[in-house]
């Protein structure tokens, strides 16, 4: 045997290794790749070709692989799929080293002439059981196996180049690269299903706000005279002033951050109105060029509040389309996708611009179709946003519907009744034409609608109570409890103790959702604080309930998508800090 001297024996280890390997077997040296052939419409599975260092157990693939097998198997290493190790740690003889050395020897022999003509049938002959993939992402990378480096490598043939400068396969790269710098790597798996008609809608959008951008520039620069010949001295003097008196609405807008968590679509929503009329002013300005420095900053002013709502509020959404907890990775693509906007935008709204000229009228009838192209999108683009956590409204709507039916609603369904702007009603007739839930019962949304307007948090203790009976009766009641709840004048008054989390207040809401059914449909009404808080009194009620109830309530809602770790509230600053004395 010439060639048992010139061929390296061929180790492979089994993709489903049985139980009968031998224990001294040491896989420690890695090769690339299995050897097993997955298709391409197969499931991904990448697995591990490995040699062995220690002892020399024979590989048995099919049959055999010399010609005279005896069940008239031919398909070689390549075509099987019964691999398997022999042990051989049953015989204790060291004679039998040799032996297996001279076997796997005439194995790799034999072997090669097979690898061989695997290689020369890279020109498009190859099976597709011959075939290994390696996956990355969407991409598939065709892999052959190379007998001299016992290794899978690229196949690299003519037919593969080929088919590589086809246009349909052009058409997937362009389109593979497009994906992966515009969308976060795993989409749509790492992000939630509204993720993707948001993008598209605040695509367009996008495109809508840079030509108003460019459309209140060029009537900026035509109220200053630079069409004129002004000075840009003066002029870079006037564009100073207006901007450094309009950043000042961000300083005195950022202590209401918290407002923008509770209601972040409305914000954003008012925010893109604040927008478009600064742009509407600053168009106007050729018409009073004596005024530009104060309608510059009217206008700078409400361009930077929208700025830092958009800021804001575009971190909650963000956050919930983070499904694999990729924050930074969607933050990144939403980016780039609004440069994509923004230069077509920018490209658009030049070129509009030439044509109305120095036309101030044009300019705003231009302006009018823009803006309502870009509202429109906005709005859309909002409501299709499914936001997971929860604030007094979806809490409220969630829970009237779990003690009506036992279930938790879904996550669509109770972002599609929201209101953009709960405390405004009259706003809220811009989406009032959308179509509304057949699953939510209309008692669910009344009760939802009706408890955020009767619902105060951070309630002072002063103002509810007027007799040391009562205020023992409800911190004896709540001693327990991170909160202190009872009605006054028809309200829902929840008084925050110093160490409330907003786990408490979520717990808080709950109970206020129960004390308004039994208003309701038990007809049970407040009768004072010490007596409600008694036994058979409805707070006293309320909160054995709560109590029992609450976590059954936020297991089904987790189990639906909603996140429950605590109410997101804007709730008045007061604190108690109750002294317990024993008696």
């Amino acid at each position: 045997m010439a060639c048992a001297s010139s061929c390296r024996p061929l180790f492979l280890s089994s993709p489903f290794p049985s139980s009968s390997s031998p224990s001294s077997c040491s896989l420690t040296t890695p090769f690339l790749f299995s050897l097993s052939p997955i298709k391409p419409s197969s499931k991904p599975i990448i697995t591990t070709l490995t040699a062995n260092s220690g002892s020399f157990p024979v590989l048995s693939v099919g049959g055999g692989c010399d010609g005279g097998n005896n069940n008239n198997n031919d398909d070689g290493p390549f075509g099987s799929d019964s691999w398997r190790w022999n042990d051989d740690s049953s015989s204790s003889s060291s004679h039998s080293y040799p032996f297996l050395l001279f076997l796997s020897s005439l194995l790799a022999c034999s072997c090669h002439s097979q690898l061989s003509s695997a290689l020369a049938r890279t020109n498009g002959e190859t099976e597709e059981d011959d075939v290994v993939w390696e996956v990355r992402g969407s991409k598939w990378t065709k892999l052959i196996p190379n007998f001299s480096d016992d290794a899978f490598v690229v196949s690299n043939g003519i037919s593969n180049l080929t088919k590589l400068l086809s246009l349909s396969t052009l058409w997937g790269q362009c389109r593979d690269l497009v994906m992966r710098l515009l969308l976060p790597e795993g989409f749509p798996d790492s992000v939630t299903s509204d993720y993707l008609d948001y993008s598209l809608w605040r695509g367009v959008q996008g495109v809508a706000s840079q030509v108003s951008g460019v459309l209140a520039t060029q009537a900026l620069l035509y109220a200053v005279g630079l069409g004129k010949g002004a000075i840009p001295t003066a002029a870079a003097i006037n564009w100073v002033l207006k901007d450094g008196i309009g950043y000042l609405s961000k300083i005195m807008l950022s202590k209401y951050g918290r407002h923008f968590d509770v209601n972040p679509k409305g914000w954003r929503l008012f925010a893109d109105l604040l927008e478009n009329a600064a742009f509407g002013l600053e168009i106007l300005t050729p018409s009073f060029p004596h005024l530009f420095v104060l309608i510059g900053a009217i206008a700078g002013a409400g361009r930077s509040a929208a700025t830092l709502i958009q800021a804001a509020t575009r971190s909650c959404f963000y956050a919930g389309f983070a499904a694999q907890r990729n924050f930074a990775e969607v933050i990144a693509k939403g980016e780039a996708q609004g440069m994509i906007s923004k230069s077509i935008g920018i490209g658009l709204g030049i070129a509009l611009a030439n044509c109305i000229g120095s036309s101030t009228s044009f300019a705003l009838a231009s302006f009018g179709v823009v803006t309502w192209i870009h509202m429109y999108c906005n709005l859309k683009s909002y409501q299709s946003i499914q936001l997971r956590t929860l604030n007094p409204y979806r809490a409220s709507l969630v829970f009237s519907e779990y003690l009506l039916s036992g279930q938790a609603p879904s996550i669509k369904e109770v972002n599609a009744e929201e209101p953009l702007f709960p405390a405004v009603p009259f706003l809220n007739l811009l989406s009032a034409n959308r179509e509304r839930s057949v699953v939510l019962s209309s008692e669910a949304k009344q009760a939802a609608s009706e408890i955020e307007l009767r619902l105060q948090l951070g309630s002072k203790l002063s103002d509810i109570v007027s007799n040391k009976e009562d205020v023992l009766a409800l911190f004896n009641l709540y001693k327990d409890e991170g909160y202190v709840l009872t009605e006054q004048e028809g309200k829902f008054c929840v008084v925050l103790k110093e160490s409330c989390s907003p786990q408490d207040m979520l717990k808080s809401l709950f109970q206020v959702n129960y004390l308004y059914w039994l208003e309701r449909n038990a007809g049970i009404e407040s009768r004072g604080a010490s007596n409600d808080c008694r036994q058979g009194g409805r707070l006293q009620i309320s909160l054995e309930y709560v109590q029992r109830e609450f976590n059954h309530v936020k297991i089904d809602s987790e189990s639906v998508g909603w996140v429950t770790d605590g109410l997101i509230a804007r709730p008045l600053p007061n604190r108690i800090r109750p002294v317990y004395t024993t008696v």
